[in-house]
């Protein structure tokens, strides 16, 4: 068995005194292991930091089996990366929601949107609404993407203002009535069909309460895990410099 494909680098773990069991998320393959030889090594290390663009060539005897990695480095972003931390905890951020996706399991859409994201990791007006789109795309992949099209009561497409926390659908003013408060705010730049304006730092705030909410219930809560230190200081760091809308 054997293929060859891009991807990025999620992240490694030792294995033996040499070798390093690499994860990436490939355009075609989805989220694969493998194991590099010498990957430990000072030629490859650097290669093998999370957020790097790969070309991976992958052989096994049985595509059931680990396998093996033979990889190049495409873009080595991770040591530009270092010396900001927003753009470091939005790495880990995001690498860490790519490692919980099914393994092997092709996401040519996840692929494209996280290669954009990484290559404009500094970008701290426009990388926040992409991680929104991120954090979306993701639950859909896992198969608890939310329903923003219409009124989950009504069937309406006008006025969609809130999100149910139980069902992940839209729901109108009319139809949240008394019941608003207990419903999630959905920002203007999610509602479909409306036309994109800027995007205020309260908008940017309410997306991330959105996304935040099904992480935490469909996502960690099931596998008994904290969500990631990370994202909330990757949210600070862009509260703190004001920056973040546009």
């Amino acid at each position: 068995m054997e293929w060859r494909d891009r991807g990025t680098v999620l992240g490694g773990r030792a294995y033996g005194e040499t070798s390093v069991v690499l994860e990436l998320l490939t355009a075609e393959h989805g989220r694969h292991l493998g194991l590099v030889q010498g990957g430990r090594s000072r030629r490859l290390r650097p290669v093998l930091q999370p957020g790097n663009a790969v070309e991976a060539v992958w052989r096994a005897r049985i595509d059931h089996h680990l396998g093996a990695f033979a990889v190049e480095g495409l873009k080595l972003r991770a040591a530009g990366v270092m010396g900001s931390a927003a753009s470091l905890h939005a790495v880990n951020h995001l690498t860490g929601l790519a490692r919980l996706l099914p393994e092997r399991e092709p996401q040519p859409a996840l692929h494209l949107m996280l290669e954009a994201m990484m290559e404009g990791i500094e970008d701290r007006h426009r990388l926040p609404l992409q991680m929104v789109q991120f954090e979306l795309a993701f639950l859909a992949a896992l198969g608890f993407g939310l329903d923003l099209a219409a009124c989950a009561t009504t069937g309406g497409t006008a006025d969609l203002h809130y999100v149910s926390p139980k069902t992940g659908r839209a729901v109108s003013v009319g139809a949240a009535g008394i019941y608003a408060d207990r419903l999630l705010p959905l920002p203007a730049f999610l509602r479909p069909g409306e036309a994109r304006s800027a995007v205020t730092v309260d908008d940017l705030a309410a997306a991330f309460r959105l996304t935040d909410h099904f992480l935490a219930r469909d996502v960690y809560a099931p596998r008994h895990v904290a969500p990631p230190s990370s994202r909330r200081a990757y949210l600070a760091a862009i509260a703190a410099s004001g920056e973040g809308a546009s």
